[in-house]
């Protein structure tokens, strides 16, 4: 297949953060006494940054590493009640009742951000558009007449065709129509001026390791040694960095998926359009440098458990040159996103015993209106309001859910990927690694990682996560160390790249063995 894109081999770019500043801010470098601190600088944090500003209270917001350049800096960017297949789900799962209380929670979602974006006066390229999904093999397409069926249940506004807007053949569509799409770095930058504007306290490059709940008040403590007394702990670092007795770790695992950005022959497609086959793929357009875009996601996997990431893209890129004639691939990058066993949020306090400290986590990749959703349940605890949806999210829900089964078996694949990493045993040797490549290696009968930059230089790492002990694995479109229980990211340096671990992988001189052969050191 010839090279269509315009990237450097292995560099991944996304299209939003391209020519998108977002506004920097120092550390915190001193403790903070506040009514609220959120944790976390994405979509969710910045939200409920906003929502709580126009309520006369003092508010920290900190991240671990730069606003928005986590999961926020990576999406799709839709704004749409239409996740998949749900809605039948929630009716089998839970009830009519509560598949519908969903829907409308999405849909205020929208409303909301439609609000915002006109009385702010944001440009953020925000478009009215339907959204479809698709079987384009037939092997979800019995399942899509049942996701049709849920909507007449549920009085969603939707249609069932057996064509798209464009040259796809495919069993069965389903439309959800007047939904919407935008540019979220146009618009949370405008937020972010707002909040700071406001009096919010914005701090990046601030790690958050561990929140004291014997207090008075919550403390939270950072990795510098700084500590933040509130009344309020929010928790929206994607992953909880702080389970307290929650088991969030065994309740959701971590998802990977993969999009590309490219110049395209037939850009005359309308709508936003998701396949759900097994080979899931994700279609919408975007603007870059005044002209479409057309963007292709999809190659979801489990997080950790694939190891030659970049065949990811290739096959995003075949399915673009067939369908639409891609010319030239401008950006790709990937995701990873959270889905809980029952598929709906966890969003509220994070245990049953107390509402000082909240949590909105497992957004199942829909992490656009649900952050929203998020940001005004969790405002609406704060204020002592009631929220129609605060139930239906609750994180206390699992223990009386059908699909506890499903809880237990998610915690058997976890301790199954643990035992196998532990009795994996490396055979690839220092010696036979090339540039720009990651392999695992033995160091006195111990599993290492290492990786060799383009300039020659070997970095080692060891290769158990410092989150709960699994063994991680290397993804080579990204350059991370990846693990496959919890979903925890490492560069190649060791250091954290995404959450829950908090603390770096250890690392390994070798230089210090660069005078030793492979059979010496253990290699």
């Amino acid at each position: 297949m010839k090279n269509t894109s315009s990237l450097l081999p292995n560099e991944s770019k996304s299209l939003w953060l391209a020519k998108e500043s977002t506004p920097t801010f120092s550390s915190l470098e001193e403790d903070l006494n506040v009514d609220v601190v959120i944790v976390g600088g994405g979509i969710t944090g910045i939200n409920t940054a906003y929502l709580l500003s126009q309520e006369n209270l003092s508010i920290a917001l900190i991240d671990s590493g730069k606003l928005c350049s986590g999961t926020t800096g990576h999406t799709t960017a839709k704004l749409t009640a239409q996740h998949g297949l749900i809605y039948n789900d929630l009716i089998n799962s839970f009830s009519e009742k509560e598949a519908r209380l969903y829907y409308e929670a999405q849909s205020d979602a929208m409303s909301t951000y439609e609000r915002l974006i006109k009385e702010m006066n944001i440009d953020c390229d925000l478009e009215k558009k339907d959204a479809y999904i698709f079987s384009d093999t037939g092997e979800n397409a019995d399942k899509i007449v049942e996701e049709s069926q849920a909507y007449e249940k549920l009085n969603i506004k939707g249609q069932l065709v057996n064509e798209l807007p464009f040259n796809l053949s495919v069993e069965n569509a389903l439309i959800m129509e007047n939904q919407a799409q935008f540019h979220p770095l146009k618009y949370l930058n405008h937020l972010i001026r707002e909040i700071s504007d406001q009096g919010v306290k914005i701090f990046e490059d601030t790690t958050a390791v561990k929140i004291d709940t014997d207090s008075p008040r919550p403390i939270v403590h950072t990795r510098n040694k700084q500590r933040i007394t509130a009344a309020k702990v929010i928790i929206a670092s994607h992953f909880p960095f702080y389970e307290g007795i929650g088991l969030y770790s065994a309740k959701m695992h971590a998802e990977r998926s993969y999009v590309i950005a490219a110049k395209s022959k037939l850009n005359k497609i309308d709508g936003m359009h998701l396949g759900i086959d097994s080979a899931t793929r994700s279609v919408r357009l975007t603007k870059y440098n005044g002209e479409d875009i057309l963007l292709i996601g999809g190659e979801s996997h489990k997080a950790g458990k694939e190891t030659e990431t970049m065949k990811r893209y290739k096959l995003l890129e075949k399915f673009g040159k067939e369908v639409f004639g891609i010319e030239e691939i401008l950006f790709r990058w990937s995701t990873q996103d959270l889905v809980t066993v029952d598929k709906l949020p966890y969003i509220g306090p994070l245990t049953s015993n107390t509402n000082d400290v909240l949590v909105a986590t497992g957004f199942r990749k829909w992490g656009m209106t649900n952050s929203l959703v998020a940001a005004k349940v969790m405002k609406n605890t704060i204020t002592g309001d009631v929220n129609p949806y605060e139930g239906l999210f609750t994180p206390a829900r699992w223990k009386d859910h059908p699909r506890v089964r499903e809880f237990a078996m998610e915690a058997g694949s976890m301790a199954t990927e643990f035992i196998k990493g532990k009795l994996d045993h490396p055979r690839d040797h220092i010696s036979g690694l090339e540039p720009d490549q990651g392999i695992h290696v033995e160091i006195d009968g111990q599993r290492k990682g290492a990786y060799k930059d383009t300039n020659g230089e070997v970095f080692i790492v060891d290769t158990t996560c410092t989150h709960a002990g699994c063994e991680v694995n290397w993804n080579e479109a990204e350059r991370t160390w990846d693990c496959p229980c919890h979903g925890s990211r490492f560069t190649y340096k060791g250091e954290v790249f995404e959450g829950p671990a908090e603390k770096p992988l250890k690392t390994h001189d070798y230089k210090a063995l660069d005078n030793l052969t492979s059979d010496e050191s253990g290699y």
